[in-house]
C-alpha cells in the first residue's frame, strides 16, 4: 500500500516532510525518533486525523485502524467498550485473556488504571480489520509483562490479517523485538529506513547511529 508524499505544517512551519512510501502488508514498520521528530503527526496524517498542507489525503480508499497516544475509555464496561469495534465474541475473549483483562471485564472502564486502560483500548482497536493499521505508543504505559502480551498481539495481527502495522515508538529494544522495518525520523524528515535489523545495528547515518547510542540501542 503506497502513500503520497505530503507535508504538514503549523502556523506557516513544517513539521513533517514525508515522502511517497510504501507500507508492506503483514508487516511491522516501527517509527523512531526523538520528540518532535513528527512521529505522532504521521499516524494523524496517515489516520486522517489531521489534513496535510494542500488537504490531499495521502491515502485513498484504504480502511486505516488508529490508536492514539493517550488511550481513552467510553462510560460502559470494559467488555463492552472492547466490543464496541467488532462483535465476535471469540475474538474479544482471547483477546482479554492475553491481556489479562478478564478480572476487569465488568467494571466500568472509566475506573481503570492506566495500563488497564491501555490494554483495553488496544483489544478495542485488534477487534476491527484494517489495510493499514497505525498503533502510537501502545505499550508506554503498560508494565513488562502487559508490554510483552501485547507485542505478541501486535505481530499476530500483522500474520493473521496481512495489514500494514505502523508502530509509533520511543523503545529502540520494542523495534528489535517486533519490527521488521524501520523508519528514523528527524525534524520532520525521514533521514533513514530499511529492514529493522540493519538499521538498528548498523545505520548508514551518522544522526541514526547518534540517536541509537544516545537511546541505548
Amino acid at each position: 500500500m503506497k502513500s503520497s508524499a505530503f507535508k504538514k505544517s503549523y502556523t506557516g512551519v513544517t513539521v513533517l516532510d514525508m515522502p511517497a512510501f510504501e507500507w508492506c502488508e503483514g508487516t511491522v514498520t516501527a517509527v523512531i525518533g526523538a520528540n518532535g521528530s513528527g512521529k505522532s503527526t504521521l499516524a494523524k496524517v496517515l489516520a486522517g486525523i489531521e489534513a496535510p498542507d494542500g488537504r490531499s489525503r495521502p491515502l485513498t480508499g484504504a480502511a486505516v485502524g488508529y490508536l492514539p497516544q493517550k488511550s481513552y475509555a467510553f462510560r460502559m464496561s470494559t467488555e463492552r467498550n472492547i466490543a464496541l469495534n467488532g462483535s465476535d465474541t471469540e475474538r474479544m475473549r482471547e483477546l482479554m485473556a492475553a491481556l489479562k483483562l478478564d478480572p476487569v471485564a465488568k467494571r466500568k472502564a472509566k475506573k481503570l488504571s492506566g495500563g488497564e486502560t491501555a490494554k483495553m483500548a488496544l483489544a478495542r482497536i485488534l477487534m476491527g480489520s484494517y489495510d493499514l493499521l497505525i498503533l502510537d505508543e501502545p505499550t508506554a504505559s503498560m508494565d513488562m509483562e502487559s508490554t510483552l502480551a501485547a507485542e505478541k498481539l501486535i505481530r499476530d495481527c500483522c500474520s493473521r490479517t496481512g495489514c500494514a502495522l505502523v508502530l509509533i515508538t520511543h523503545s529502540i529494544r520494542q523495534a528489535k523485538r517486533i519490527a521488521d522495518n524501520v523508519l528514523f525520523l528527524r525534524n520532520g524528515k525521514l533521514t533513514e529506513q530499511g529492514p529493522a535489523e540493519k538499521i538498528l545495528s548498523n545505520p548508514a547515518k551518522e544522526e541514526t547511529r547518534r540517536f541509537l547510542e544516545f537511546y541505548g540501542a
